[in-house]
């Protein structure tokens, strides 16, 4: 079954959907990331700066299939498009389509009400199907 966590309370969302990227590649997983598409786009230049030392390399849609079948993180409307079932990170407001093929999902939560509220409906869909949720207060990591 997979397992589902919510990371919630960061200001720096993407910073932080980086930082969890890196160590999932660091454990030699393959991670899907799907969200709006201008939300993709800011990630996709994050990733590019997002340390000097440590490319982390990626794939969009609008790269080459050879590209998009050798990357280990791919960025797109589609988690089911790229093969990957290692980890899927939703910075997006639905439910993931397939969600429940990768080993695990991480919701990152928008820190606006909006996002928030999204959140509160995707945590109710996966307790009515069953799932065993795990919940991440950032802010509470951030004061230590």
């Amino acid at each position: 079954m997979t397992r589902i966590e919510f990371h919630f309370n960061t200001h720096e969302r993407l910073l932080h959907t980086c930082r969890l990227v890196r160590k999932a590649r660091a454990q030699d997983l393959r991670i899907a990331v799907v969200g709006a598409p201008s939300t993709l786009k800011q990630l996709d230049a994050e990733l590019w700066r997002f340390q000097d030392v440590s490319f982390v390399a990626h794939c969009t849609p609008q790269d080459s299939p050879d590209i998009q079948r050798a990357s280990p993180v791919a960025l797109g409307p589609d988690p089911n498009a790229w093969g990957i079932d290692d980890v899927l990170l939703n910075l997006g407001d639905e439910v993931p389509p397939g969600f429940e093929r990768f080993a695990r999902l991480i919701e990152i939560v928008a820190s606006d009400d909006h996002g928030r509220a999204q959140a509160r409906l995707r945590w109710k869909h996966y307790k009515s199907l069953g799932y065993e949720l795990l919940q991440h207060d950032l802010s509470k990591a951030a004061e230590t």
